[in-house]
């Protein structure tokens, strides 16, 4: 079991930058591939950006040169650095782990979730 708590949204000008952070309680946190995934209003939850224990990293492509994913196992955490923020980026951001040390871009396989965190980028 892991729970997740996000941190770091907010109201931010078309162009601008944002750093959500996400807290982790999990025992083994290496053994789980952590991703970032998105929900925008009456839209479908969708992928944005995984990172599995090593570090490897696989984006959507419509972040890709724009978000970077990071994690610090030593301190639990993942972090998601939005630089160059669309108003088309606005969602609500969730956390997400998946039970294995491989990455996937697929949102339906990651068990794990946390609240969320509300990000708006006005145009």
């Amino acid at each position: 079991q892991v729970q997740l708590v996000e941190s770091g949204g907010g109201l931010v000008q078309a162009g601008g930058s944002l750093r959500l952070s996400c807290a982790a309680s999990a025992r083994f946190f290496s053994d789980y591939a952590m991703a970032w995934l998105r929900q925008a209003p009456g839209k479908e939850r969708e992928f944005v950006a995984c990172i599995d224990w090593s570090g490897d990293t696989l984006y959507a492509d419509f972040v890709k040169g724009r978000f970077t994913i990071s994690r610090d196992n030593a301190k639990n955490a993942v972090y998601l650095q939005m630089n160059s923020l669309r108003a088309e980026d606005t969602a609500v951001y969730f956390c997400a782990a998946r039970m294995s040390r491989l990455p996937s871009n697929r949102a339906d396989e990651y068990s794990y979730l946390g609240q969320g965190t509300q990000v708006t980028v006005s145009s």
